[in-house]
């Protein structure tokens, strides 16, 4: 299979199973589109009346090239991976390697888009004790196997209502590494309104990256994240991250943005945090009910994916200026990308990476605490509920019907189960908004990437 487009001034193919990405001329491209459906000398007929000016002697060479390419695989690769997606998913059965630790089930905003409830989680109110927190951490020793490295996020409602819990098991966590030959690495993520001096100079020491709440726009972002007493956030918040990342040497840190139905044209807060001082960039789509007035609509589609296109000419441009910035959607390695198993099985929610609440049970991930249904087990017996954890462990690229003929299918890895869920009612249904948002994103992504290597 092979997928071609245009953008920026581009002509684009990309052959699916190998990976191999062209950028062509409009004649290789349209030779390309017609290669395997139509005859040759129809083909070079058809070609040499769209392009007269190009003798038939070139329209050989190119036919030749691309016959080349196909013998080389790549270009109309077979795809062969969907035999081996359960054997490689098996392989890791059992090991977790990151946990999501949500330290505090409450917040000291009241965002109304918020998919954690305001940090409730469909649930009552309650922070983790540190026996809780240490006994995660012994969990996530005991079911690593031999992996190293392993992951732990601070995670909330708002984690720095609970600061001392963190620090306690952080020190924890790095009392046992050298015993257990284990590498901890911190994630903090926080919406801002309790950062001091104090946890910027911690978290500057102990936590490997930081995510920062910010929508951009100060209109935009007080819209929704405001705190009880119905005040915007946004003057408290900004000049605390300006610090904070200052501090970190604008290395190691993410500014996270939510888009809506509100703000569509999303690119204007990103300008905003760009003006800011920040250059490590994500803003990501609203998840909510359908319904829900904040929903991103079809009306919306359009304009969110000319705000795509539009952001990777900006890069382009900032790039060119010597005034780069990231855009974690579009960081994508071609040469070096993710392994055949993570292309195939995904971000490993339910297997590899599990969320834990402050009373120690155990969910897929952060975004389906609260779904009693889902509950896997505790931090205290593991994993109890299997059959949870057997569909979740299935849950590949393959499994779903709508994704075996997409030509996006080994860069999503069948997308996020916890927003199949939301919008389908099954883990392994397919949300197709964000398939389509998936696939403007990795376009502008190929695209930017092949813009960069021409560049040097």
């Amino acid at each position: 299979m092979i997928h071609q487009y245009k953008l920026g001034g581009r002509d684009i193919v990309l052959d699916v199973a190998s990976g191999s990405i062209h950028e062509v001329d409009d004649v290789t491209y349209d030779m390309i589109a017609m290669y395997r459906k139509t005859p040759r000398d129809e083909m070079f007929e058809t070609l040499l009346k769209r392009y007269p000016d190009v003798p038939a002697e070139e329209l050989s060479l190119i036919y030749e090239e691309i016959s080349e390419l196909e013998e080389d695989g790549k270009l109309f690769a077979e795809d062969t991976f969907a035999p081996m997606a359960g054997e490689l998913k098996a392989r890791t059965s059992g090991v977790v390697k990151a946990l999501c630790l949500h330290v505090a089930h409450t917040c000291n905003l009241n965002c109304s888009y918020c998919f954690a409830s305001q940090g409730r989680f469909h649930g009552e109110r309650a922070i983790m004790s540190l026996e809780t927190a240490k006994r995660a951490i012994d969990f996530l020793v005991e079911n690593s196997g031999t992996r190293r490295n392993l992951e732990v996020d601070f995670f909330g409602g708002e984690p720095l209502l609970n600061w001392d819990v963190v620090k306690q098991t952080v020190a924890y966590a790095r009392s046992i590494e050298k015993e257990k030959g284990k590498n901890f690495r911190f994630t903090l993520t926080t919406n801002g309104m309790l950062v001091d001096d104090e946890v910027i100079e911690y978290s500057n020491r102990e936590m490997h990256n930081v995510v920062l709440s910010l929508d951009g726009r100060k209109e935009v972002h007080d819209r929704f994240r405001k705190d009880y007493a119905g005040k915007g956030s946004w003057d408290v918040i900004v000049p605390k991250f300006q610090k904070f990342v200052e501090a970190r040497g604008g290395k190691n840190y993410y500014m996270r943005g939510t888009f809506t139905h509100a703000n569509p044209d999303f690119l204007e807060d990103i300008k905003t945090m760009l003006d800011l001082g920040f250059t490590e960039l994500s803003m990501e789509p609203v998840v909510c009910a359908p319904g829900d007035p904040m929903a991103l609509t079809e009306e919306d589609l359009p304009i969110v994916c000319e705000q795509y296109e539009k952001l990777a000419e900006l890069m382009l441009e900032r790039s060119k200026e010597g005034r780069p910035f990231t855009f974690y959607h579009y960081m994508i390695d071609l040469e070096d990308g993710p392994c055949i198993y993570k292309r195939i099985s995904g971000c490993g929610s339910g297997t590899e990476y599990m969320a834990v609440t402050p009373w120690g049970d155990l969910y897929p991930c952060h975004q389906f605490v609260g779904e009693e249904g889902f509950r896997l087990g505790d931090i205290w017996n593991g994993v109890t509920n299997g059959a949870v954890q057997e569909d979740f462990a299935s849950c590949n690229v393959y499994a779903r019907e709508e994704c075996r003929d997409c030509w996006a299918r080994l860069y999503c890895a069948g997308g996020c189960a916890a927003n199949a869920f939301h919008a389908t009612g099954s883990v392994r249904g397919v949300y197709d908004y964000g398939c389509k948002l998936f696939k403007k994103r990795l376009e502008c992504a190929i695209m930017l990437k092949i813009a960069e290597q021409d560049e040097e």
